[in-house]
């Protein structure tokens, strides 16, 4: 079994937890777990309620990252301008991929899928279960342009619905 390397997370500092998005480290503790002394990263996600301890040996596994770069961030908007690939698989098979990438923290595939689920008023209208993934996609990747920005969540909305209705005017 090999040690993980411990990341340099400090508190107050903001990170991605994968399949819950932008977090708030609160403190960094230690408990005893069935005999076991460890030491926990405590992450807030305010907006969901929740606070997550994660043994802060575990944090790589799992996949904890810090904020995106803000060139990330301008690809991530890149990304949305394109055009939506949309493949020919059945609806269940398409909704796994974007349920993987919505859970894998990464900016530029939660673009991806923001992207591609995107509809505009003369579009068909969405299932309920594309529209649930959308939102999901939709919020992961505001909160953490508005965390990247430094900035509030409502702008960063405005910012991604901005991109998004260029992307569509220009089609």
């Amino acid at each position: 079994m090999s040690k993980s390397k411990k990341l340099d997370f400090r508190p107050n500092e903001f990170v991605v937890y994968p399949a819950h998005g932008v977090g708030q480290i609160v403190s960094i503790e230690h408990q005893e777990i069935a005999g076991i002394s460890l030491e926990l990263f405590v992450i807030s996600f305010e907006k969901d309620k929740m606070t997550l301890r994660v043994p802060t040996h575990k944090a790589t596994d799992v996949g904890m990252r810090s904020l995106s770069s803000p060139d990330i961030v301008t690809k991530a908007m890149t990304t949305l301008k394109g055009k939506a690939k949309v493949k020919k698989a059945m609806w269940s098979r398409r909704a796994q991929e974007y349920e993987q990438k919505i859970n894998s923290g990464d900016l530029i595939a939660i673009a991806e899928v923001v992207r591609d689920l995107h509809r505009t008023d003369d579009q068909r209208e969405q299932s309920y279960s594309e529209r649930q993934l959308y939102e999901a996609a939709l919020e992961r990747l505001t909160r953490e342009v508005a965390a990247v920005s430094g900035g509030d969540e409502s702008l960063a909305q405005r910012q991604v619905g901005d991109v998004l209705t260029s992307r569509a005017a220009a089609a």
